[in-house]
């Protein structure tokens, strides 16, 4: 909601996860293409099930809008088959077919009305002062909340069963759900413990690296309490939830709790051990670290969010998943009544810990690379390929350009001679993930903020004010240096 929701769906008290898709290129073929970075999206705590499912009230527009997408990336994506044409196919027969039967039936009207048009005319006078009666009473209102949707039912029922879903999101690379408690309250052999039980939680797989401990596996872990953390280090959602994961590191580690960090890489660089390392450090995070390079924990969990915290009881099973940022109260007393239902005595004071998730309204998450750029204004891109851009003459809000010569690539854009970029943002604070050595200069309406070192691969924040304004960013970067999203805050 990166949002990652992934965007997600996650996302509810605060804004989802990081990015909408992995990064093609660098994520193996294996790898879900397209996590949701639910980054601007309210977070979710699961109910019913754990995978991300639509709104009932979103309906015609969202699901005929997220349909149509799913198309257009596999075609832009290069993923089209016979499946994809099949469904294309449909698609414009559903957009002609209502259209040529309006056709045929305008002429046949047009011929009846010509010969009864007086009867027309004095029908039409008599439910126009209808209308008028039924609008002055207040009547309209009433009955509108009576009669269903039929439009909305009617398209749930074709689009919305299990069979359509499912090709919809094979489509859209989206992992298939895993849990499902068919939303009943279960009692764990963990005592009787007021949380669901979403059954036995996946081990890890695949893992290429560990950080912090020796190879762990869930089975080896039964008695312990786990939050499984799935998360990556330039996602600005994961970095604000750190702060919360390492206090409940450090107040119930001795207690019985393990927090599994699980590191999916959304960028190419982020698959680096080296740099996976450094930021583990940098952050002082030290519980275990997974390294999820080949996506394998990410499959076996059915997860699309960044970050995605599941709460795994002492016998293995899953009894709570939280997509997003927030709600930390809540899952600190959910880790709280796991440890007390295996007896474990005198837990220390829980913690006040105050949520600083964002909840103002600003710009959503921005990719600067060809493959998921959005909210692009500026002038033609030549893609792999180092060309001259120039800036528009304005910028509407949430859009930005590129001016200078740069190199626009899949996830990434490379700067050359006079590279600068121009942002027209609403937000607190203004974050980019960054590569490469040199500096950026910001300026924010035309005053010069900073100037930025850049010195790796990781996220870097360009702007911080007291509250969330419009403003214009103007950013002047020196040759090499590699930039992949805007995050906010």
């Amino acid at each position: 909601m990166r949002g990652r929701i992934a965007e997600a769906p996650r996302r509810s008290s605060a804004a989802l996860s990081c990015g909408q898709t992995s990064s093609l290129g660098s994520v193996p073929t294996t790898a879900p293409p397209e996590p949701a970075e639910l980054a601007d999206a309210p977070a979710a705590r699961a109910a019913a099930t754990i995978a991300p499912v639509s709104s009932s009230t979103l309906m015609m527009r969202s699901r005929s809008s997220k349909d149509a997408s799913t198309l257009t990336a596999n075609a832009a994506t290069n993923r089209v088959g016979g499946w994809i044409v099949v469904i294309a196919i449909a698609y414009a027969l559903g957009a002609a077919l209502p259209m040529l039967a309006i056709a045929r039936g305008s002429r046949e009207l047009v011929s009846r009305f010509r010969r009864h048009a007086q009867a027309v005319r004095v029908t039409g006078g008599v439910l126009m002062a209808v209308s008028a009666l039924v609008i002055y009473q207040g009547w309209a209102e009433s009955l509108q909340t009576k009669v269903p949707g039929y439009a909305n039912w009617v398209q749930s029922a074709i689009e919305g069963n299990s069979a359509a879903q499912s090709g919809l999101d094979r489509l859209g690379g989206r992992s298939k759900q895993v849990f499902d408690t068919g939303g009943e309250q279960l009692a764990s052999r963990v005592e009787k413990v007021p949380l669901k039980n979403y059954g036995s939680a996946p081990d890890v797989h695949e893992v290429s690296a560990w950080i912090n401990t020796k190879p762990l596996s869930l089975p080896e872990l039964r008695g312990k309490v786990v939050l499984v953390d799935f998360w990556t280090y330039s996602c600005i959602n994961c970095l604000r939830t750190l702060p919360y994961l390492k206090a409940w590191d450090m107040r119930y580690r001795s207690k019985g709790l393990v927090i599994l960090g699980v590191h999916t890489p959304e960028f190419s660089f982020e698959h680096d051990l080296g740099n996976v390392r450094s930021a583990v450090k940098r952050l002082g995070i030290r519980y275990p670290v997974a390294l999820d390079n080949a996506y394998g924990t990410w499959r076996a969990y059915g997860n699309n969010y960044w970050p995605a915290d599941y709460l795994v009881d002492q016998d293995g099973h899953v009894r709570d998943v939280h997509f997003g940022e927030g709600d930390y109260a809540q899952t600190e007393s959910d880790i709280r009544l796991l440890l007390a239902a295996g007896k474990n005595e005198h837990l220390p004071k829980a913690g006040r810990d105050t949520d600083l998730t964002p909840k103002e309204l600003r710009t959503p998450e921005s990719y600067l690379g060809y493959l998921r750029i959005g909210n692009y204004a500026g002038s033609p891109l030549h893609t792999d390929q180092t060309a001259a851009y120039t800036f528009p003459a304005s910028l509407t809000q949430d859009s930005f350009a590129y001016a200078g010569r740069w190199r626009v690539e899949g996830e990434r854009i490379v700067s050359a001679a006079d590279a600068r970029l121009r942002l027209h943002f609403q937000a607190r604070s203004v974050h980019l993930v960054l590569g490469g050595h040199g500096h950026v200069v910001v300026r924010l309406n035309g005053k010069l903020q900073q100037t930025v070192p850049i010195d790796g691969d990781r996220l870097y924040t360009l702007l911080t004010q007291p509250q969330a304004k419009d403003g214009v960013l103007d950013l002047q970067f020196t040759p090499g240096l590699s930039a992949y999203a805007f995050t906010f805050g």
